[in-house]
């Protein structure tokens, strides 16, 4: 098996998820699943703040995510929920994205996200992009558009063939990022990940990014700056002082340090801020 399905523990996983339904090879199961996926466990660069490398083996994926309950990043999350929909029974492929998100420049290919066949349908999946991304799959052709709580996503096929996913915001349609269906394998991911999670350019070693998208509010943490963005497109941003980090972590994302990465993740991320 490409994605290793079959060393996953799939009842701990859906127990992670929360998921009492059915597991079928069916749209019904792959849209709960990823929605139950992207509540269920948030975006966080965690690990790379507290000098750590970032593991893509199924084992420790489990090992963090599932029984851990911690949170990871886009190739962390996508590798497991692609292991997860491959034991299923579904028809998963990896692809690559250049982020956009505002970029003036174009970026490396640095993003994972899944191409999933289901009925003769391919759906575009990705539990990994954090509080913009999907709540559930959308279908891949150009054009699709989708409404997913008060949340609108469309995807757009470029002159040159390019397909960028998109969210609507106040001033219209903003660019999250720009993919082609080439395929990638599990070797691929590792190379990205060692860039991403090692570069001195990159910005997930330079302060923790942590997110979570809901159907009611995406909430982020970046550095020291909380921010909740509702549905109505307001915005109420916090600071977050040196004590309340482990507080706001758990409250906001869910996740809970233990004592020891507590207090280093407040020594180096406060002694660099």
């Amino acid at each position: 098996m490409t994605w290793n399905g079959e060393e996953l523990d799939v009842e701990a996983y859906l127990a992670r998820l929360g998921h009492t339904g059915g597991a079928k090879p069916d749209l019904d199961t792959l849209r709960a699943l990823h929605r139950a996926h992207v509540v269920a466990i948030p975006f966080e660069n965690l690990e790379m703040m507290l000098g750590r490398p970032v593991p893509l083996d199924l084992s420790a994926l489990q090992d963090k995510m599932v029984r851990g309950r911690r949170g990871g990043y886009c190739y962390e999350q996508n590798l497991l929920f692609a292991a997860a929909l491959e034991r299923i029974g579904f028809s998963v492929t990896g692809l690559g994205a250049r982020v956009r998100a505002g970029a003036s420049t174009t970026r490396a290919v640095t993003h994972m996200l899944l191409k999933v066949e289901v009925d003769g349908e391919e759906w575009h999946c990705d539990v990994g992009f954090g509080a913009d991304g999907l709540l559930e799959p959308i279908p891949l052709r150009d054009g699709a558009e989708t409404q997913q709580g008060e949340w609108r996503f469309q995807l757009h096929r470029e002159d040159t063939g390019v397909l960028v996913l998109r969210t609507w915001r106040s001033g219209g349609w903003f660019d999250l990022y720009a993919y082609t269906l080439e395929p990638r394998l599990p070797v691929d991911y590792v190379v990205m990940n060692h860039y991403t999670s090692t570069h001195p350019k990159s910005s997930f070693i330079r302060r923790p990014v942590v997110q979570r998208a809901a159907p009611e509010v995406r909430r982020r943490l970046v550095g020291d700056r909380l921010s909740r963005t509702h549905t109505d497109g307001s915005v109420v941003e916090q600071d977050v002082p040196v004590g309340e980090l482990t507080t706001i972590l758990a409250r906001e994302f869910g996740i809970e340090l233990d004592a020891a990465d507590a207090a280093e993740l407040i020594r180096v991320h406060y002694a660099g801020a």
